[in-house]
Order: structure tokens, then sequence, then C-alpha cells
């Protein structure tokens, strides 16, 4: 089968859309061209993102995605085959995002968010690259975090060890898909403004915390947005498992 460049006749699976930059993300690849499933635990975050992007639901639909369950990966990709014929891009975005300290994360935490966080990408990535796989041709894309990289500082130690997990997964799936015309890439940004931020920082610590970020700004949602399209897109052929990292300057290598 040919490989799809229109991306008017590309379908993009966006998980978390409901917030923060899984909203951005879906505004983006709807705006380059895409059909987009707003997928959310909270089906009500996405319904008036659906209504802002396509009153007709003709080029955005909603559905109801608990990224700690499997079988909602499988229905979605189901839906979306029966309505739009394939599925191009799955943006791996959604996850539960807790600051505790070390000593106070009991192994029932520990492995909760990391079956959600990882188990759901892992999960994810598997069903819908044997769809992929059937049209030789598919995106991947995984919302990593600084937090997987240096340890984390301002969240708990099983966010970042989730988060390092992802960047693993990224490349044992880019390695095994590239023969097929998969490519899987991962994003990890450090701090962004965006509300799980505003959850971390309190008020009187954002201008201490943003004055320890050497460009001196926090990161735009937008911008990895931006990303994601780049990474989604049919020219993105020649760039697999790799973590593109966006946190001004937080983590140099």
């Amino acid at each position: 089968m040919p490989r799809p460049l229109a991306l008017d006749t590309q379908t993009a699976v966006v998980t978390g859309a409901g917030t923060g930059v899984g909203r951005e993300i879906a505004r983006a690849l709807h705006g380059a061209g895409y059909r987009v499933i707003l997928s959310d635990i909270d089906e009500e975050s996405v319904y008036q993102l659906a209504e802002e992007l396509d009153l007709a639901s003709e080029l955005a639909l909603t559905a109801k995605l608990d990224i700690s369950s499997p079988e909602d990966f499988q229905r979605v990709l189901d839906l979306t085959v029966e309505r739009w014929g394939s599925v191009e891009v799955l943006v791996n975005n959604a996850s539960v995002t807790k600051a505790q300290p070390l000593m106070e994360i009991t192994p029932g935490d520990f492995n909760r968010v990391m079956a959600t966080n990882a188990g759901g990408v892992f999960a994810a990535s598997q069903i819908f690259a044997r769809h992929f796989k059937e049209r030789s041709y598919g995106r991947i894309v995984n919302l990593a975090s600084l937090a997987g990289q240096n340890g984390g500082t301002a969240t708990g130690v099983h966010y970042a060890a989730s988060k390092g997990a992802i960047l693993t997964l990224t490349k044992v799936f880019a390695r095994d898909l590239a023969p097929y015309g998969i490519t899987v890439n991962a994003i990890a940004p450090g701090p962004l403004d965006s509300p799980v931020v505003d959850r971390l920082i309190p008020d009187e610590k954002r201008e201490e915390f943003i004055s320890s970020i050497p460009v001196g700004q926090l990161g735009d949602p937008k911008f990895i947005a931006d990303m994601v399209v780049m990474l989604a897109s049919p020219m993105a052929s020649y760039v697999t498992g790799a973590c593109w990292d966006a946190n001004g300057g937080l983590n140099l290598r």
C-alpha cells in the first residue's frame, strides 16, 4: 500500500488532549491539516476543544481513554478506523504527575505511576504499531520529560522513573519498527508555562524557580506542540529513536 502523504487524509490520536500541552498538540495537529481524535480520561474536558476545532465533528472527535487500560487503546483505534479508515499518528502525551518526597513513596505508589505512565506508552505503542505495520507507515511521538533525564527536582521519583522508562521504550520501538516505515521519537520538555507547573511550584517560589532556568523563562507549550507536528510529518522519515530536548538549558548533553 502506498504511504500516505496528504495530511488531510491522515488521522492523529492524542492522549490527554483535555488540558495543558495535550490541548496545544491537538490544536497544532488540526491546524496542520490532520483529522484528530481528542482522547482523555475526562471526556468532558475535550468536548469544548472539539467544538472549537470542528463544530461539525468532521475533522475532530472526542474519545474517553484511560491510559492505564490497554482495552481503551484498542477501542479508540477500532472506532477511529471504523470512522476514518486508518490512523497514521499516535501522540502519547497523557501521564500522571505526582510530587512526593522520596522516602514517603510506597511501593504501591511507585508501581501505580510506573504502570500508568510507562505501561500506557507500552500498551498504546504496541497496539497502534500493529495497525501501522499493516499500512507500512506510522508516526509515534512520546512525551517524556527532563525529569526522566536528570532524576527530577520538582517531581517524585516514580514520575521521573516512568519518564526515563518512556525514553527507553522509544528506542526499543524505534529499532523494531523502523523497517516498516514507522518512526518513534520522544520529546523531553523542561518546566513549561502550564497547569502542571502551576500545581507543582507555589506562587511565592515561582520567580526564584524561573531564575534557575538558564534562559530565564518557562517553556511555551505551543512550541512543544509544533515539535510534535514536525515529528508527526511524513517528512520526518529519517529521524527515529531520538529524544528532542526543550529545557531552557537545564540539561545540556
